[in-house]
């Protein structure tokens, strides 16, 4: 299917979603509210439309992605700030590249292979039916990358790779738990931070890299990597966990209508002393 009637049906879901059946919008106002408590409802209104409007076209671009060839990821998921993340390698080092649900997270998994030297390694979390889940293995990644479950994330950072790898981890998730979760101010809320990827930055001392996923047009985007610490053995605990969220507020906060705003992030609260 050609990308310009895949936006048609991308269109088609935006009105079923917002205008019909309303899909999570006590959530995503919710969500906007507390966020941004200064706002006007007709902002409100604004950036929750561009919102649904890019779910739709997460949809289609996600079903696009299991036929996409390298050319055409290449093309449209470009990597513009890379060699700080290359220079590791050549260094002999591993990196871990930590994102947020925001702009097309999905596409990852195929451009990495073709636009970086690091071994690519994603997690995700393993499907329920093994041949879907088996499909989703062998479409959601080309080339090099590779996807791992979460389940196995300490094996797979004590896995020899045979080359230095670059651990792909969507960190801005509410843990389940509140144990050993970084607290931090986001979003002009409390808010529970997953421990894992500082956890083995800081004990391997891999450094973490934030990928600035920037919306250009549709079906277009660029990816910067921002250091965020090169020497993470040294840093203070949830030091880093603290500069991934700030570096994600600032994103969002530049162009609100590409963030997750339909996910429970809040649904854990900091417990009282």
């Amino acid at each position: 299917m050609p990308f310009g009637l895949a936006y048609f049906f991308s269109d088609v879901a935006y009105v079923i979603a917002y205008h019909l059946a309303g899909y999570r919008k006590t959530v995503v106002f919710t969500n906007l509210r507390n966020s941004f408590p200064g706002k006007s409802e007709a902002e409100y209104q604004k950036i929750a439309k561009g919102f649904y409007h890019h779910l739709g076209d997460m949809l289609v671009e996600s079903l696009k992605s299991f036929t996409m060839t390298e050319a055409q990821i290449v093309k449209r998921y470009k990597y513009v700030r890379k060699e700080e993340m290359n220079q590791c390698y050549r260094e002999g080092r591993g990196t871990i590249c930590v994102a947020g649900h925001y702009g097309n997270w999905e596409w990852g998994g195929i451009a990495s292979g073709t636009q970086l030297f690091h071994k690519p390694v994603g997690f995700y979390k393993p499907l329920s039916n093994k041949y879907i889940d088996a499909f989703m293995q062998r479409t959601r990644v080309q080339g090099r990358s590779v996807l791992v479950s979460i389940t196995d994330t300490r094996a797979v950072f004590a896995t020899d790779w045979g080359e230095p790898a670059v651990f792909y981890m969507i960190a801005d998730q509410s843990p389940t738990t509140h144990r050993l979760a970084h607290w931090v101010t986001f979003l002009n809320q409390e808010t529970a931070v997953l421990h894992g990827p500082e956890k083995y930055a800081r004990v391997l001392n891999l450094p973490v890299f934030y990928a600035w996923i920037k919306p250009v047009k549709r079906g277009y985007y660029t990816v910067d990597f921002i250091p965020l610490s090169m020497q993470p053995g040294s840093t203070k605990t949830g030091e880093i966990s603290a500069l991934f969220m700030k570096m994600l507020e600032d994103q969002i906060k530049e162009d609100p209508q590409y963030y997750l705003w339909s996910h429970r992030r809040w649904k854990i609260q900091k417990p009282t002393k």
